[in-house]
Formats: structure tokens, C-alpha cells, sequence
């Protein structure tokens, strides 16, 4: 889940102009797809667990519950940590925590423990809540001011080839050989030993990256202001509102992506758990990334208000027919959910630091915060999903219902 900021972050101009900054901008570039990566993989996880370690929907989606604690948990740390040293160790430490969270996968499979998996996953969490604050300041920086927005915009499309990518290899190396009933205890380790692979892959990667970055010279953002509390922020309308917003946004969206799979084996008999995910669910992604870049065209046209608000009603329409609809339709309605939530985030976030001068960071920072809906929400579809995984769709389109009454009503400022 990108963190967003808002603020204009810049470094010694005529030096940034005049240096060659490519190998720096490439590595933090690798940041978003890092991230990318690691939030979508738990969409197979959810899945995977529930044959090897015999837990309903409700307890597997719980993995979103530890992954958004540890968001919830560490992103204020992070950036307080980033202010008072660099962007650059927090940096460091972000992949150090990313790396050691992939390795517990090695003895959280050896022991066949679920709950050794979910803080293996606070763990991977904690590390990218400093990727994610220290990534857009660091490419703002990263060349010319005036095609600093163009530099961002590129970068998060890494995160969303990320997004394609993982439904891929979870297919590919999680679920291939490893679907069925896992009557035996071999059968159960040898299907949890399946993720150790990809992962201490990823770890190997990471690793790689966060000493490069040791290596490299880096230039450090300036901080700006430092994070003050002010109580009169509480009276901001529109921050509120956005603070609820997102934290039905992001409940809705995780809730969605974490049965995905689960949904498209129901409903579609024969297919298989490799195939939903290899196929289903990177199309339900790719659907995701597309949105996103066209939500941003749409938007040189209509306001972004408006067009939180069309997106917010249509994914509450789409849930609506995956609840009724059968089979196939049901289906290609959920994955179609994924075009239109995605200009949630970043809209949200955008019109709920308006006009908060120097409360922005503030501001920011309870936004951030409100991902929390993320490790909230999913359990509780995962509940209703236990006797009825189209009925889950509910609380999604209730989520959304929130969205677009920000769309529609709360994003408005309370000036007199």
C-alpha cells in the first residue's frame, strides 16, 4: 500500500541538476516493486494456508490482520526515526527488517506453525512502513525538480508491474504440486515448505539491494518541518472523514484481494488454486494498474472528487453482482471491482491533507494510520465467507459506500 507524501522535499538544486543520478534513482525505483511484491503475495498465502494448516477462511485472512499491524505499528516510528537520522539508514533498516521477515518463512515451514507465519509477516510489514515513507521524498530529489511528478509516476508503476507479477509466481511456486486434500503430515510440510523458495529469493534480492544502498553515496532529503501534534487538527472535516475513508478503502481492497482466489475455486468447479492465482488474479491486478492510469487521464476531465465518487458507486454496484450473480459473471465482476478501486488510495490521501499548512505532516501521518482498516475488515469477511464466500462481498460494498460519500459529500473543506 503506497504511503504518499505530499510535501515538496528537495536537495541542494544545482548539485541535483548537474549529477548524474540514475544508478540512485534505479535502486529506489526497486523499492516500489519490493513492496509491490510483498502486499500481494498475500493473496496466495491466504489461500495456501488453509489445506496445510486446516484453519477456515476467517483465521487465514488473518495474515492481513499481522501484515497492516505491522504498517499500523511502525509507520509513525519509521518516519520519526527518518527524521531525527536519514532517509537513507531508514532505508537500510526497512530492507533489513524486509530480509529478516522472508528468512522466519524458513523456520516458520520447518515448524509448521501458522502463527510463526504471521510474525514473519508483522516483520516484512515493519520494514516496508520505512521503505514507503522514505521512497517518494528520495525519487522527488532524484533529478530536476520540474519532472520530479513524472519520476514519481514512474516509479509507482513499478509497484503496479509488482501487482501482475506475484499472482504469477505464487502460482508458479507456491501452488503447482502442492493443491489437494494433504491428508498426511508430509503431504502438509511439503506444501508449506513451498513458499520457503520464493522467499528467501526475495530475501536474496533484498539483501542485495540494502547493500548497494550501503555502498552507494546518497543524497539525503531535507526534512522540513519536524511532526508536531496539534489537537485543533481534530476539527478538520474533510481529514476526519478521509481518515474513515481510507480505513474502509483499504479493509475493502485487502478484504477483496484476500479472497480472490478462494472465490474463483468456488465458483468456477475445476479450477485449481495455481490457475486462479496464475491467470484470475493477475488479470484482476493488471485490471488494477490499468484503472489507476486511466483513473489519472479521466481526471483532467472531471475532478477528483467526482471521480473518487463513479469509482466508489461502481465498485459497490460490481460486489453487489458478485453477490447475486453466478458462476462465471460473479467472477469477472469481483476482478472488475479491481479497476475501480484503484484511485482510492492516493485520492483519498490527497484530498484529506488539503489546506493543513503546517499540520500536513499530521495530517499525513493519521491517514497513514488508518491502513489499519486493512488488518480489521478481512477477518470479518472471512467469517461470513466461512458459510457463505459470495454473502462476504457485503463488506466491501459497504466500505465503498463510505468512499463515495467521501467522493460525494466528505471531502468538502468546514471553512466559515
Amino acid at each position: 500500500m503506497p504511503i504518499v507524501n505530499t510535501e515538496t522535499i528537495t536537495s541542494n538544486e544545482s548539485v541535483t541538476a548537474n549529477r548524474s543520478y540514475l544508478v540512485p534513482f534505479i535502486l529506489v525505483t526497486s523499492l516500489f516493486f519490493l513492496w509491490g511484491i510483498a502486499n500481494i503475495m498475500n493473496s496466495a498465502l491466504i489461500a495456501h494456508f488453509q489445506p496445510v494448516f486446516k484453519i477456515s477462511r476467517a483465521q487465514a485472512l488473518l495474515v492481513e490482520t499481522a501484515f497492516y499491524c505491522g504498517y499500523f505499528t511502525i509507520a509513525i516510528p519509521a518516519g520519526l526515526y527518518m527524521e531525527k537520522y536519514s532517509y537513507k539508514k531508514g532505508i537500510i533498516i526497512g530492507l533489513l527488517l524486509y530480509a529478516a521477515g522472508a528468512l522466519l518463512f524458513i523456520p516458520a515451514a520447518k515448524l509448521l506453525t501458522f502463527g510463526f507465519f504471521l510474525i514473519a509477516l508483522y516483520v516484512i510489514a515493519s520494514g516496508l512502513a520505512f521503505l514507503e515513507t522514505a521512497a517518494n521524498p528520495y525519487v522527488t530529489i532524484l533529478g530536476k525538480p520540474e519532472t520530479a511528478i513524472q519520476r514519481i509516476n514512474f516509479s509507482q508503476s513499478f509497484n503496479g508491474l509488482a501487482l501482475v507479477v506475484g499472482p504469477w509466481v505464487a502460482g508458479q511456486f507456491i501452488f503447482a504440486g502442492n493443491e489437494g486434500a494433504m491428508t498426511t503430515l508430509a503431504e502438509k510440510q511439503q506444501a508449506a515448505e513451498a513458499v520457503i523458495f520464493p522467499y528467501v529469493v526475495l530475501a536474496g534480492v533484498v539483501l542485495f539491494v540494502a547493500l548497494l544502498f550501503l555502498m552507494l553515496k546518497m543524497p539525503e532529503p531535507n526534512k522540513g518541518s519536524a511532526l508536531k501534534f496539534n489537537k485543533a487538527i481534530f476539527k478538520k472535516r474533510h481529514l476526519m472523514l478521509a481518515v474513515l475513508a481510507q480505513m474502509f478503502y483499504v479493509g475493502g481492497q485487502v478484504g477483496i484481494w484476500g479472497i480472490t482466489i478462494n472465490f474463483v475455486t468456488d465458483l468456477i468447479p475445476g479450477t485449481s488454486n495455481e490457475v486462479a492465482s496464475k491467470y484470475y488474479m493477475a488479470i484482476g491486478t493488471l485490471l488494477f494498474v490499468s484503472g489507476r492510469f486511466l483513473g489519472t487521464w479521466f481526471m483532467t476531465y472531471l475532478k477528483n472528487h467526482t471521480m473518487l465518487a463513479i469509482y466508489g458507486a461502481m465498485v459497490v454496484l460490481l460486489c453487489c453482482i458478485g453477490m447475486f450473480a453466478e458462476g462465471k459473471v460473479a467472477v469477472y465482476a469481483l476482478l472488475a471491482t479491481n479497476f475501480f478501486m484503484s484511485i482510492g488510495f492516493p485520492t483519498i490521501f490527497g484530498l484529506g491533507v488539503r489546506d493543513l499548512g503546517e499540520d500536513t505532516k499530521l495530517g499525513s501521518s493519521l491517514i497513514i494510520m488508518s491502513i489499519v482498516g486493512g488488518a480489521i475488515l478481512p477477518p470479518l469477511m472471512g467469517l461470513i465467507a466461512i458459510e457463505h464466500i459470495q454473502l462476504s462481498l457485503i463488506v466491501p460494498a459497504i466500505c465503498f459506500v463510505v468512499v463515495c460519500f467521501y467522493g460525494l459529500n466528505g471531502y468538502k473543506l468546514n471553512r466559515a
